[in-house]
C-alpha cells in the first residue's frame, strides 16, 4: 500500500510555507479535496487491492478475455424489477437486480465506472483552480515584501556587517538589512493603494469561485452518478444494513448482465448472456459515500467564509474594536487605539485586507514598528512637491497677515484624517481650510 501511494509523494510534500496568501477555507479546496480526490483516482485506478476492475462469465462460449473487454467498454445494466430485497431473502434472486429478464422490463445501465478516475482527476484540478488564480495574479508580491524578516527577531543580536545564510532557505539579515526591508514594505504598502484598488476585489471573486466550483462538482456527480448522488448521504445514513440488498446496490451494483452479440455458423446472431462481477464498485461506492460527506463540509466551510468576507467587507471601515481584533489575532499583540481609529476610518478594504495579510506574514514587533510608521504617515503624509496656501484659522492663528495661533497645534495630531489617492493629488490632515496646491 505504501508503494502504491508514494507514486504521489513527489508531488506532495508539505513544506511549511512562510508566506500565507490566502484563509483556511482556500486550503480545504487546493489542499484537502484536491489531494483527497487524487488519493481517490490512484486508488480506482489500482488493481492491487481489487484485481480485474470487471469479471464475466458466459458459460466458456466466449473467451475470457474478450468478454471482460467488451462489457468493461459498452454499459452493463439491471433489471429494475429485481431489486427486491424479499425475492433475494427467499433465494429466489442470486443479486440484486439481476434475473431473468423480458423485452419489456426496464432496465438500469450503468457506463459512469468507466470514467470515474477521468472525473475525479479533473475534478482536483478544478480545486485546486481557484487557487492557481489567486497566486497569478497576487504574483509573490507578500513573499516579496517578507522573504528574509521571519529570522528578524534574532538580528537584534546580529552585529556584524553582513548576512548569514543557512542553506538555501534562511537568510539572517543584519540590522541595516531589516530596517531597509521594513522601508520597503512601508513603501510597497503606500504603492498598493495607489495601483492595486482591485486586490481585495480578485480576492473576494476567486473566493466566490471556490464556493460556485463546490456547487457545481456536487450537481455534476449527482448526474454522472444517474442523479442519485444527492440523497446519498440521507439514504446511507438511514440504511441499517442488516439484509442482502442495500442503498448502495443500487448506485453501485456489484453483479450486473451484459449482452454480447456475434453472429453463428450460418450467420444468424446469436445472443451470450453474461454475469459481470464489478470489483470496482466495492471502491467507488466508498469513494463517493465519502465525498457525499465532505462536499457537505466543504459546501460549509465556503459559505462560512464567504459570509465572514462579508462581514469584513461591512465592519472594517466601521468598528475600531473590530479591526483591533482581527490585526491582532493575526499578529498577537496590544494595538494602539488611535493607530486602529487611523486604520479603520482611513483605509478602502483593499488596503485593510493587504494589511491584514502583512500582518499574518510577519513577526509581531516588525509589524507593530511598520504599523507604528504607517499610521504616522497616514497622520501626516509626506508633502513633497506640495505648497501650503492660505490658511485661514478660525481662532487666530498665522494667517496671511501672519497672526499667530497656538490653540490649533495640540490639535493637529488628534484630527481626523483623511488621505486619499486620486491620481496625483492628495488631501492631507491639515487644520482646516488649508488648500493644498501643486507646485
Amino acid at each position: 500500500m505504501l508503494n502504491t501511494f508514494s507514486v504521489l509523494s513527489p508531488h506532495l510534500k508539505f513544506k511549511y510555507k512562510f508566506v500565507t496568501i490566502d484563509n483556511l477555507a482556500f486550503k480545504f479546496h487546493y489542499r484537502a479535496t484536491f489531494i483527497i480526490l487524487l488519493v481517490c483516482t490512484l486508488l480506482v485506478t489500482s488493481r492491487q487491492y481489487i484485481g480485474e476492475h470487471i469479471r464475466c462469465i458466459t458459460g466458456g462460449s466466449i473467451p475470457e478475455h474478450v468478454i471482460n473487454t467488451f462489457c468493461f467498454f459498452t454499459t452493463t445494466f439491471t433489471v429494475t424489477r429485481h431489486f427486491n430485497e424479499t425475492l433475494l431473502q427467499d433465494g429466489i434472486l442470486p443479486h440484486p437486480g439481476v434475473g431473468p429478464m423480458y423485452r419489456e422490463d426496464p432496465v438500469k445501465r450503468h457506463a459512469y465506472y468507466q470514467w470515474v478516475p477521468f472525473i475525479l482527476f479533473l475534478q482536483a484540478l478544478t480545486f485546486y483552480g481557484p487557487h492557481l488564480l489567486w497566486r497569478r495574479y497576487e504574483g509573490g508580491r507578500l513573499k516579496n515584501l517578507v522573504d528574509g524578516l521571519h529570522m528578524a527577531k534574532l538580528s537584534e543580536h546580529y552585529n556584524a556587517q553582513a548576512n548569514l545564510a543557512f542553506g538555501t532557505k534562511y537568510t539572517l539579515l543584519t540590522r541595516d538589512n531589516v530596517d531597509a526591508k521594513l522601508r520597503t514594505v512601508k513603501r510597497e504598502f503606500f504603492k498598493h493603494i495607489q495601483i492595486q484598488g482591485n486586490w481585495a476585489r480578485r480576492h473576494m471573486f476567486c473566493e466566490v469561485l471556490n464556493l460556485v466550483n463546490c456547487l457545481v462538482q456536487i450537481c455534476f456527480t449527482n448526474i454522472f452518478l444517474g442523479r442519485q448522488f444527492w440523497n446519498l448521504g440521507p439514504q446511507f445514513l438511514a440504511e441499517d444494513f442488516t439484509g442482502k440488498m442495500d442503498v448502495l446496490d443500487t448506485v453501485f451494483p456489484k453483479v450486473t448482465k451484459c449482452h454480447f452479440y456475434k453472429y453463428g455458423p450460418t450467420g444468424s446472431i446469436q445472443k451470450h448472456d453474461a454475469l459481470c462481477i464489478m470489483a470496482l464498485n466495492v471502491i467507488n461506492e466508498k469513494i463517493f459515500t465519502f465525498l457525499w460527506f465532505w462536499y457537505v463540509v466543504l459546501l460549509t466551510i465556503s459559505v462560512l467564509a464567504l459570509l465572514w468576507r462579508i462581514a469584513t467587507l461591512v465592519l472594517h471601515n466601521r468598528s475600531v474594536k473590530f479591526t483591533a481584533a482581527i490585526l491582532s489575532f493575526a499578529s498577537p499583540g496590544r494595538m494602539n487605539p488611535r493607530d486602529m481609529e487611523i486604520i479603520t476610518f482611513q483605509l478602502r478594504f483593499s488596503e485593510w485586507l493587504f494589511l491584514y495579510y502583512l500582518a499574518k506574514n510577519m513577526d509581531a514587533h516588525l509589524f507593530h514598528r511598520i504599523l507604528r510608521e504607517i499610521t504616522d504617515e497616514l497622520r501626516m503624509p509626506s508633502t513633497e512637491g506640495f505648497n501650503v496656501q492660505g490658511i485661514d484659522t478660525v481662532d487666530g492663528g498665522k494667517d496671511h497677515n501672519g497672526d499667530d495661533d497656538d490653540d490649533n497645534d495640540d490639535n493637529d495630531s488628534d484630527m481626523g484624517v483623511k488621505l486619499r489617492y486620486e491620481g496625483e493629488r492628495i488631501t492631507a490632515p491639515f487644520p482646516e481650510k488649508v488648500a493644498l496646491v501643486k507646485l
